[in-house]
């Protein structure tokens, strides 16, 4: 597979395969951040009577009341040779349900939807698949899935008109844009509605109907706000974590076992609410004294203007000059026997009592600490209190007021922590504020988000940039134009504006890059404010794959980067990549001036994203390295940049294709148990051609790829660092009296383009298809690095099957070979008893792959196959390598990375994995 290159010296070919120089990885990555244990089914933001939607299954059940795309007049507007011009639906009625809204005392948060269409794609080998996984039936759409973004941004209520400008400016009151930013040509309606809670859904109906000419729909607050925190917890992975002098760490929630909790929204008041279940809950307490508070306080006695500035003063306080602390009292002493140290806070404010000072004596900075102080540890406090009174372990804090501020996160789990004897944790939300506009969301009926399987949303890190000013709202820009120019006038004017993405100085932790707390406190910092928090991706298409043996126990990642020392390492490695993968990227949009600009754009983007991510790893939640290439081809499809390497995967097939008759005629001439063997070593050996690793990129320049296919087969000496062959080969070919039993169907994860498809994987597929196993290949959906996709694959097969007729009875048998590739010889054939070639696409678009989220087409052949084989590093080793599954798995790979071999299977580069698990 495709993957990244550490500088090192020249390979020689004939050392190549021993070389223990540290050299690439083939990686593979997934979407990774949500969660697929259960769904979300909500009416009116709280569940109403419904049940939550079924995790797996072939058809994912919409409401009827859900409008269909009207297609009926479609035209192209403006300039026809455009790059993806507007088109203009002029019968399009559906309802507005892009946005809602909970326009608090404080602050405005806002969710929006924004759309893009599947395309339409009506050929041989999708009808084929359909039908005979039967996806043609039931109640699946015949119509294209709307799927889209949704985005989180928040305003000051004092500037409601901000707010109103944003909403116009992106015509999210008339239906939004499409996914690159063209407004959708959607007529005025008058009936238009948006749903809103919160108190100001009721203060500022009329101003929405004057300015936008939308009714609001009010929704009730609470029932939003349970609503959007179940949400939250069912459907994002790694949405809940704790944070304890300044360690942050994600919170694995068990769906089973989530209710019932205390959810504790610290809004300008604070409401404290126990939650029994998807509608069942009661406020059972709150207090007057909250964010509103603060901000109140902290305005008459610091004279701040905004919430964000009074909380940027509190990062240069020293509370002591202010707070009497136990140790004023106790002479500098703790008071241990009721387990109260020295710098506890005995009275907040209290010094002030006894020192002969006026208000303009203090300074700003430490009343604005000490007031944050005192307002978070009694929040904390009140709410381990509620959490006893009904016996509930679990408490999660929401709302506007934390901000992912570390100070305020940690005293809040100090109160909680101090309080119940270390028996209960608090917890927080990474979408803390938008709870009350997630559930608002949530309540339309019309969209069909109404019974939205939580699967289907995939957290993705777009872009953040302004749309007015320098400053950070959340949503990326749609325009490619406004969002490079942004780009560069970052680069020209540096500290002038602010940076695309926030990020916080070294040295520091949490999502708001805090320092450990202090007493001080002057290393404090507040840029949470400006945090583009994660974009929720809705991909109605994916789904669960259900040969996993466990799915609560599934971990794609083998690598985890909140350790230091692997995030640093690969942060490295990709920086080293980085010139390379631009250059390629530009010639695959023919070196224009564009082109270049654009690549220019995403390397400032990409590095941004990375150097984010090295002061503040848990920026994105919990990452592996999956997660962080996912986080590379996602920003390469930000820039437009569909296919970096197109032009060396076609000239690759080309090469792999023309030596493929002469390896076919090879394996013919030997034994089955010989012919095996060859098999899997070709397999292994043909994985060795990787564009991301530079002993790979030397190799070319020393020998063909056949020479180079052959001599890489030679040099693999059994037994490999993993070597399950054996166990393997009885399972294919029997032992002594026990008869082989072919399997009926096996899914051939493939990965890279070229010799790896074409000389490896393709071969193997071929010796199943000759002992009558069906053959699925499973490809990527989207390109990624060299990887093959689902959509190049019936090319590539339609050629190697004019050299074999297994592959080509099996390729008509599948669907693979359409008319103008079928000779009029093949047509007059029966194929019906031929065993079929299929491809099928996994539904991802990265190096590596998570099994939680797969596409409906993968999800439907895995049904019936009771044989797995994972090939290539990024699928079997950088993700999927402890992964336990119903059916057998064969994982193979050339380990390309020195660290992942030494600490995946405690071997060197270029050692071989072949790992075969029978069915759990």
């Amino acid at each position: 597979m495709a993957g990244l290159t550490e500088h090192q010296p020249p390979l020689v070919i004939d050392d190549a395969i021993n070389n223990n120089d540290d050299d690439d990885h083939d990686h593979k990555c997934n979407n990774s951040e949500n969660n697929c244990s259960s769904s979300s089914s909500l009416d009116k933001g709280v569940g109403g009577d419904k049940d939550m939607a079924p995790v797996s299954g072939s058809s994912i059940h919409r409401s009827a009341s859900r409008p269909q795309l009207d297609l009926s007049g479609a035209a192209i507007q403006g300039n026809f040779e455009e790059r993806d011009p507007t088109i203009l639906l002029p019968n399009q009625s559906d309802d507005i349900s892009h946005l809602a809204l909970d326009i608090g005392g404080s602050l405005i948060k806002l969710v929006y939807f924004s759309r893009h269409e599947d395309r339409l794609i009506n050929n041989r080998r999708l009808k084929s698949i359909k039908e005979r996984f039967g996806l043609l039936t039931g109640n699946r759409r015949s119509y294209p899935i709307l799927g889209g973004r949704l985005h989180f941004v928040k305003f000051e209520t004092h500037k409601m008109n901000e707010c109103v400008d944003f909403i116009h400016s992106k015509q999210l009151h008339r239906g939004g844009m499409d996914s690159h930013g063209w407004r959708s040509e959607v007529p005025d309606n008058d009936n238009a509605v948006i749903k809103a809670t919160g108190g100001g859904a009721y203060r500022f109906s009329d101003l929405f109907k004057e300015k936008l000419g939308v009714s609001i729909d009010k929704e009730d607050e609470m029932n939003c706000l349970v609503a959007g925190a179940n949400f939250l917890l069912k459907a994002i992975r790694h949405e809940a974590f704790t944070h304890m002098e300044g360690h942050k760490e994600f919170v694995q929630i068990d769906h089973n076992d989530l209710f019932p909790y205390l959810l504790v929204n610290i809004g300008s008041g604070v409401s404290m609410i126990k939650v029994d279940g998807d509608g069942k809950f009661q406020r059972v307490s709150g207090t007057n004294v909250g964010g509103g508070t603060y901000w109140g306080l902290g305005r008459l006695l610091t004279k701040c203007k905004s919430f964000d500035e009074l909380l940027e003063l509190s990062q240069r306080g020293d509370n002591r000059t202010i707070d009497m602390l136990v140790g004023d009292i106790y002479g500098g002493m703790d008071y241990s026997k009721i387990g109260l140290s020295a710098s506890t806070i005995a009275s907040s404010f209290g010094k002030t009592i006894s020192e002969n000072k006026e208000l303009g004596d203090y300074r700003p900075e430490d009343i604005s600490l000490s007031l944050l102080r005192m307002i978070s540890y009694n929040i904390g406090q009140i709410a381990y209190l509620n959490a006893l009174r009904f016996g509930l372990k679990r408490i999660f804090f929401g709302g506007f007021f934390i901000r992912g501020h570390a100070y305020t996160m940690d005293t809040i789990s100090f109160a909680v922590q101090f309080w119940s004897k270390g028996d209960a944790k608090a917890m927080f939300l990474r979408h803390e504020g938008f709870l009350g506009a997630l559930g608002a969301f949530m309540s339309y009926e019309k969209h069909g988000l109404d019974d939205l399987m939580v699967h289907q949303l995939v957290e993705r890190f777009p872009m953040g940039a302004p749309y007015i000013g320098g400053k950070i709202h959340g949503p990326p820009l749609g325009d490619l134009n406004e969002k490079i120019s942004w780009m560069e006038k970052f680069v020209q004017k540096g500290t002038e504006i602010t940076a695309p993405v926030p990020m916080a100085p070294p040295g520091t932790t949490g999502l708001g890059g805090f320092e450990v707390p202090s007493s001080k406190g002057e290393s404090l910092r507040s840029d949470a404010s400006n945090l583009n928090v994660g974009v929720l991706h809705l991909v109605p298409t994916l789904e669960v794959f259900p040969l996993l043996a466990d799915l609560k126990t599934y971990e794609p990642n083998t690598i985890d980067l909140l350790d230091r020392g692997e995030l640093d390492y690969w942060f490295t490695v990709l920086s080293a990549h980085l010139p390379d993968l631009v250059d390629k990227a530009v010639a695959s949009e023919g070196g224009t001036e564009d082109a270049k600009r654009r690549g220019d754009a995403f390397a400032r983007a990409f590095s941004a994203h990375l150097a984010r991510l090295m002061e503040e790893p848990a920026a994105y939640g919990k990452l592996g390295l999956a997660n962080l290439l996912e986080l590379r081809e996602e920003c390469l499809r930000e820039f437009y940049f569909v296919d970096a390497y197109r032009s060396i995967k076609q000239r690759e097939n080309e090469a792999s294709l023309a030596v493929l008759p002469d390896l076919l005629l090879e394996l013919d001439g030997m034994n089955e148990e010989r012919r095996l063997l060859m098999l899997i070593e070709g397999v292994l050996a043909a994985n060795i051609f990787d564009w991301g690793s530079r002993a790979c990129v030397d190799l070319y320049h020393k020998g063909t790829i056949i020479e180079i296919y052959r001599m890489s087969r030679n040099k693999m000496h059994r037994p490999w660092r993993v070597d399950d062959f054996d166990i393997f080969k009885e399972r294919m070919l029997g032992s002594g009296d026990t008869k082989p039993h072919p399997h009926k169907r096996a899914l051939l994860f493939v990965d890279n383009s070229g010799a790896d498809i074409v000389l490896g994987m393709l071969p193997l597929a071929r010796e199943f298809l000759r002992r009558g196993t069906e053959v699925v290949l499973v490809a990527n959906s989207l390109p990624a690095l060299n990887d093959v996709t689902a959509m190049e694959l019936p090319e590539i097969v339609a050629e190697a099957a004019k050299h074999c007729d297994i592959l080509r009875r099996a390729a008509v048998a599948g669907g693979l070979l359409v008319d103008a590739m079928i000779s009029s010889q093949d047509r007059s054939i029966d194929n019906s008893s031929s065993v079929p070639l299929m491809v099928v696409e996994n539904g991802c678009g990265s190096p590596c792959i998570d099994l939680r989220q797969v596409s409906s087409e993968l999800a439907a052949a895995a049904k019936d196959a009771d044989l797995i084989i994972l090939e290539g590093m990024g699928r079997s080793l950088h993700t999927n390598y402890n992964a336990k599954f119903k059916c057998d798995a064969l994982k193979l790979a050339m380990v390309k990375n020195q660290r992942l071999a030494e600490k995946l299977i405690k071997g060197n580069i270029y050692d071989c994995v072949c790992r075969y698990e029978p069915a759990s």
